[in-house]
C-alpha cells in the first residue's frame, strides 16, 4: 500500500528491483503489462490509471476517472485500447491515442471485480460485487463491446460473488473463481450455460480476492488459496494434478509465465512474491 510499483529482475542471484514508479497518489491495485512487454498500465486508489514507458522509466499519460479504478485490462488484439473497472461499479474502455473515454458499460450495481474479453474480444465479461442487490442475477455480466449492452445477466445464478473471471486461451468456454469455494466453468457461446456437472475445487476462497489463471496451452488451470497454497487442475477432467505450500498466509494470485511453460509466479496476502520454474 506504498504507492508504488515494482518491476523485478528475478533471473540472477539476488532478486533485484529493476524499476520503482512512484507515480500514485495512494495505493495501486491492478498493473498489466503490454503485449509487447514495453509499457505498463497500473491503477488504484486515487482515481487514475498510468501508462508508464518501462525502457524510459516514465510516465506517458494519466487517465483520472471519478472512482476507485480496482481492475485494468489491455485488449487483447489492439494495445491502444483498454478496458477499467471501479468502485462505483462503471466500467470504461479507453483510447491511449485519443485519451479519453470511447465506450462505458454501467448497470448501477457494486464495484467491479474482474473481467475479461471473449469471443475474438468482441465481448467481455465482468464480475461485480452485488452483495448488496441480487447476487443471482447480477454477479457476471457478459457486454458487447461496439453496442454496450449486456447481453446475459443471469450467466452464474449462485449466491457467490466472484473474485476473478478468466477466458481459456483456445476453447469457447471461461471460467470464474467463486467464494463458493470452487471454480466455475461456463461457455463463452450464448446462451453462456454453466456447465454443471464439472468444477474445480479443493481449494478454498473464504473472502479473500483469490485469481487463478489457465497454463499457456490451456490444460491447466493454477489458483491461489486462502491456506497458502497454489492448487494445479487438469482442466478437462477438473481433476485436482498436485498441490505446492508456497505461504503461510493466504495466496492470492497466481500466474503462467508468457512464453516459459514451467515457470509460475504467485504472491500472497502479505505481499511476498516467489518465482518457481
Amino acid at each position: 500500500m506504498d504507492h508504488t510499483v515494482i518491476i523485478w529482475n528475478v533471473w540472477g542471484k539476488n532478486l533485484k528491483k529493476a524499476r520503482v514508479f512512484n507515480l500514485h497518489n495512494a495505493a495501486v491495485k491492478d498493473v498489466k503489462w503490454s503485449h509487447k512487454g514495453l509499457s505498463i498500465l497500473s491503477c488504484g486508489y486515487d482515481n487514475s490509471s498510468r501508462l508508464i514507458d518501462v525502457e524510459r522509466g516514465i510516465q506517458s499519460q494519466v487517465f483520472e476517472e471519478d472512482q476507485v479504478v480496482h481492475v485494468i485490462k489491455f485488449h487483447p488484439d489492439n494495445s491502444n485500447l483498454f478496458l477499467t473497472g471501479g468502485s462505483k461499479g462503471r466500467i470504461r474502455l479507453w483510447d491511449v491515442r485519443a485519451r479519453k473515454v470511447m465506450h462505458e458499460y454501467f448497470r448501477g450495481l457494486g464495484p467491479i471485480l474482474d473481467f475479461d474479453f471473449i469471443l475474438d474480444a468482441k465481448q467481455f465479461i465482468a464480475s461485480s460485487d452485488v452483495s448488496s442487490g441480487n447476487a443471482s442475477e447480477n454477479s457476471i455480466i457478459v457486454w458487447d463491446i461496439s453496442r454496450q449492452i449486456p447481453l446475459s445477466n443471469q450467466v452464474y445464478v449462485e449466491a457467490y460473488t466472484c473474485p476473478c473471471v478468466r477466458s481459456h486461451p483456445f476453447d469457447p468456454c471461461f471460467v470464474a473463481q467463486s467464494n463458493g469455494n470452487y471454480i466455475a466453468i461456463f461457455s463463452s457461446v450464448s446462451p453462456f450455460k454453466l456447465d454443471k456437472y464439472k468444477r474445480y475445487d479443493g481449494h478454498a476462497v473464504s473472502g479473500f480476492p483469490i485469481k487463478c489463471n489457465f497454463s499457456l496451452d490451456g490444460e491447466k488451470i493454477a489458483s491461489g488459496s486462502s491456506d497458502g497454497n497454489i492448487y494445479f487442475y487438469n482442466y478437462r477432467s477438473s481433476k485436482l494434478i498436485k498441490k505446492i505450500k508456497a505461504y503461510e498466509q493466504a495466496c492470492i494470485d497466481v500466474a503462467f509465465h508468457p512464453i516459459l511453460p514451467n515457470v509460475i509466479a504467485s504472491c500472497s496476502w502479505n505481499g511476498d512474491v516467489t518465482v518457481i520454474g
